[in-house]
């Protein structure tokens, strides 16, 4: 009976050792297909008779370079409108009385990141909008108040500068049209006044807009991602896996005004140029193409004879335009500026933007079947 049971005991053990084994090589394996590079180190175990594996993962993500890299140039942004004059007296008693309430400040908070050495700061026009101060708070706790240069509610993006003792710690720029899709990203800002935060994400998407029900003139052309983003953020720093700026966090979609696995950031290419046009110009330089357009439909695709169902249809063309001078017509679907690929109106508007007055670009169009190319002066 005795060698029975030690039998049995014997096979159990056995079995569970080799479904370890079993399940033990399936992650490696697993591992090994994502990516990782699995290093064994083999030890003895001073607790058992038996030896002790780790697995080193080497080759999977880690951001700590970048976060270490972009985290001095994210700012705290305070700002105070300061209240205009005594309030209403909020009862009937306050009435009678004589009573009024002391006027209160309105504190709003928010981010910004730091572009440029001498001061220069980019943040959110929302952030900043009919502030009567903006304070600015560095990573190393040096407070300074800061002026506005400039500020675009087309784009949401403000810049402000402000006059430190030292040269500041400028973020590397990006270039957001080389993003794709998938690829890594961290957002760093101040959500709900915790300062310097990271949280990381990936790309979504790219050339996201959303409607318009005001009739303002809006540029949207957001980057869409998983990064956590909530109110405080605005103004922060979206950066890729090197620790290059490649946005400004600006919104999210949310029932409840907290993260909810959407948000979106202004592509830094757009940010760069707004913020040149404020140093140089002391306003955004804008330019027309002269058309009315749509996104493409399977059957505008066909009408022109293109391939492929993207880009954007024009619909009608100014006439005496910089479109109509350069040969541009109704009936073409754009597909690329300056060589840069046109998905949707969002993508066209995007890459106008960019430019300045007075600046050549390259329309590449599909008309009857064939590719087209037009240099157009804006």
């Amino acid at each position: 009976m005795a060698k029975k049971i030690l039998y049995f005991i014997l096979i159990a053990a056995i079995s569970g050792a080799m479904g370890y084994f079993a399940a033990d090589v399936a992650i490696t394996r697993r591992l090994a297909s994502e990516g990782a590079v699995i290093t064994e180190i083999v030890s003895n175990n001073d607790k058992t008779s038996g030896t002790q594996r780790k697995i080193v993962l080497a080759n999977v993500p880690d951001f700590s370079d970048a976060a270490e890299a972009s985290v001095e140039a994210v700012v705290y942004v305070k700002v105070t409108q300061k209240a205009k004059g005594p309030q209403q007296p909020s009862s009937i008693f306050d009435l009678l009385f004589g009573f009024a309430q002391t006027p209160k400040d309105q504190v709003g908070l928010g981010s910004g990141v730091i572009i440029k050495p001498e001061g220069y700061i980019v943040t959110n026009n929302h952030v900043i909008a009919g502030a009567d101060v903006i304070e600015v708070t560095l990573s190393d706790n040096r407070v300074y108040q800061a002026t506005l240069v400039g500020a675009d509610p087309a784009t949401d993006l403000a810049l402000l500068k402000i006059d430190a003792d030292r040269p500041l710690s400028a973020i590397p720029i990006g270039n957001s049209d080389d993003l794709r899709l998938g690829e890594w990203v961290l957002a760093i800002g101040s959500p709900y006044d915790l300062r310097s935060t990271i949280t990381a994400g990936i790309i979504s998407a790219k050339g996201r807009s959303f409607p318009n029900y005001d009739g303002q003139y809006r540029v949207e052309s957001f980057i869409q991602t998983d990064a956590a983003v909530n109110p405080g953020n605005s103004g922060g720093a979206l950066v890729n896996a090197v620790g290059e700026l490649v946005g400004i966090n600006t919104s999210i979609i949310s029932q409840t005004g907290a993260y909810a696995g959407y948000s979106f950031a202004v592509p830094v290419n757009i940010v760069s140029k707004i913020a040149e046009d404020f140093i140089q110009f002391g306003a955004v330089q804008r330019v027309m193409l002269g058309v009315s357009i749509t996104d493409v439909t399977a059957q505008l695709a066909a009408q022109a004879g293109a391939a492929e169902v993207e880009g954007v249809y024009v619909a009608e063309i100014s006439k005496g335009g910089v479109a109509d001078r350069a040969g541009i017509v109704a009936g073409d679907i754009i597909t690329e500026i300056n060589l840069n690929r046109i998905r949707n109106a969002a993508g066209l508007q995007e890459q106008i933007s960019k430019l300045r007055p007075g600046e050549s670009a390259v329309v590449t169009v599909i008309r009857a079947g064939a590719q087209k190319e037009f240099i157009v002066t804006l």
